[in-house]
């Protein structure tokens, strides 16, 4: 992410939201609004005395509100660019017209309170959508319990738990009584691969529990770990020796089962019910955390993006793409890559990525060739450059 911040051929618009797109391949207009910061970026050095100063706090989005985040706020501390935002909804200036704290301790003088929202208008060659995912909200799924007891949580709030950076500074703590948690039961395809909520496999679900279950016992050595699956689809290089190796380094155990409910005993403890499918006996296990590996879907405001780019969505709400080649949307000229085309795993996002990039970059070629701005003994790897900002 730094590399891209810094690179003199990206102009990174953060914060900020495609309003209309027309035009056609090779000459597009795009307008852009960038949201206000209330925050000058060129000033801003994100030295966090604002935050500190700040008396307002309010759920922390980025970690699932399992701690607190000022009014004035960094996203997360990796973040490019790396500047902060004024939450105009929580803050107490806006709401009352009185505070202005973190402008008094801004040595830079960065807060402005009177900056605006503005448009931005781009003519871009080619566009390439990628815009990931959103984790499933189980909490209609009354059968885990999933907002019903404290101890059942998802696999993102697990890895945010677990993170040296997040909320319990890489400490897995039960929710209930702040205590290690031991004895981890793992639940895939909640909210997938179901006649009632998603059809489809979400594809990483396996292999994500399968690492969050290693990092449990490189935490504690103590610690148990269960996954409950319906059926393993480890298909990518190497995943087999790695569930292999999660058996044997780390003491995995397996089972291809349905869970039918998960109930709690006096001690919050959660008690999972399900189905052996190998023995076909119904059995139950007590765990100290349950951790839901929830469906991964289509962004929830995807079918506006799709109807601004003028582009279809599929049956899931995937962007839909030509099979035989799968970055090409049903407009030509705008590519997708990623998980927002389909479910794909961090390499074969990769590899799409590089693909949606060459295909974007053949459009700008074509069209400057075209137009006659390319000399004709101009070579495409001249112009590599010049055409991946465009």
């Amino acid at each position: 992410m730094l590399e891209a911040g810094r690179h003199p051929n990206i102009n990174l618009l953060a914060y900020s939201e495609v309003k209309s797109v027309t035009g056609k391949a090779g000459n597009f207009t795009v307008k852009v609004l960038k949201k206000a910061r209330y925050v000058d970026e060129k000033e801003c050095t994100s030295c966090g005395k604002c935050v500190e100063k700040c008396p307002k706090k309010v759920p922390n989005e980025f970690e699932l509100g399992l701690d607190k985040r000022k009014a004035i706020y960094l996203y997360f501390p990796q973040g490019i660019p790396a500047v902060v935002t004024i939450d105009t909804e929580n803050c107490i200036y806006f709401a009352t017209g009185k505070c202005k704290v973190c402008e008094k301790f801004c040595e830079k003088k960065a807060i402005d309170f009177e900056q605006k929202d503005e448009t931005i208008t781009l003519h871009p060659g080619a566009i390439i959508v990628a815009t990931g995912f959103d984790m499933y909200d189980p909490t209609h799924l009354s059968q885990y319990g999933y907002g019903k007891y404290k101890n059942v949580i998802t696999s993102l709030e697990y890895e945010r738990l677990i993170c040296a950076f997040g909320p319990k500074k890489g400490e897995l703590l039960r929710p209930s009584d702040e205590k290690h948690a031991e004895v981890i039961g793992y639940i895939q395809c909640v909210g997938s691969r179901s006649l009632k909520d998603n059809r489809f496999c979400s594809s990483v679900c396996c292999m994500h529990a399968t690492k969050e279950a290693m990092l449990a016992r490189e935490h504690n050595p103590r610690a148990q770990s269960t996954i409950f699956y319906t059926d393993f689809r480890a298909f990518g290089k190497g995943f087999q020796k790695y569930i292999k190796r999660g058996e044997e380094e780390y003491g995995i155990k397996y089972i291809r089962s349905r869970v039918a409910e998960i109930t709690e005993d006096e001690e919050q403890n959660p008690v999972i019910w399900y189905e052996d499918t190998k023995s076909r006996m119904v059995k139950s296990k007590k765990v100290d955390l349950v951790v839901l590996a929830t469906a991964l879907v289509p962004r929830k405001d995807v079918s506006g993006l799709a109807k601004v780019l003028g582009v279809e969505l599929d049956e899931y709400k995937f962007f839909k793409t030509d099979p035989f080649t799968p970055t090409d949307t049903t407009k030509s000229g705008i590519f997708a890559a990623g998980y927002c085309q389909a479910p794909l795993d961090i390499p074969e996002c990769v590899a799409q990525a590089s693909a949606a990039a060459q295909r974007a970059a053949n459009v700008v070629l074509l069209e400057r060739k075209q137009s006659g701005q390319l000399r004709s003994q101009e070579t495409p790897a001249r112009t590599q450059s010049d055409t991946t900002s465009s």
